[in-house]
């Protein structure tokens, strides 16, 4: 059996050199060898965008689809997945949720939750970049649909999942240009 040797750094740990048989998507990997099954399984050809993740870089994040993607193609990334926004706080031991996980869950945006980790981090992915470039308050909604509307929710909860992000947004005019 072919293997490649994967390392990379995922949700803040350094994982790995890991060997794993040769063709192994990524959403394999997370699932299968690491025990991280917050990621879902979608279509299996890309289309839905239930299984993103996402890459930290020097310039900002990237997505990824993790249903069409070995898992060598991951060697050496900086990842974050769904288990990896929330943190612990370390004083009171309460869990503190990333922003955009708060507000998908102030506006209930979730229906059956298959698709929720790919919306998560595409739009923490977003909401991340508006530090660096905020957006113009007039074309919020176009950009969210440029950024979100990739993503197929089968329960048709888009409604929802865009006025979390555009309340959250407003919200903090550091974000508004």
């Amino acid at each position: 059996m072919n293997t490649v040797t994967v390392e990379l750094i995922l949700n803040g740990k350094k994982i790995g050199p890991i060997d794993v048989a040769q063709g192994t998507m990524m959403i394999q990997f997370l699932h299968e060898y690491l025990n991280l099954t917050g990621t879902k399984f979608g279509c299996g050809a890309g289309i839905c965008h239930a299984c993103v993740i996402l890459e930290k870089t020097k310039t900002g994040h990237v997505t990824h689809r993790t249903c069409i993607k070995g898992v060598g193609a991951f060697n050496g990334m900086n990842l974050m997945t769904i288990e990896g926004h929330a943190n612990i706080d370390v004083k009171t031991e309460a869990l503190v949720l990333h922003p955009v996980q708060q507000a998908f869950i102030d506006h209930f945006s979730f229906q059956c939750g298959w698709c929720t980790s790919g919306f998560v981090n595409e739009a923490i992915g977003y909401y991340e970049s508006l530090k660096q470039q905020p957006v113009v308050q007039s074309e919020l909604r176009a950009a969210l649909e440029h950024h979100l509307g990739t993503h197929v929710c089968r329960c048709t909860g888009y409604v929802k999942y865009y006025q979390a992000m555009e309340n959250l947004i407003l919200s903090q005019p550091e974000l508004i240009r």
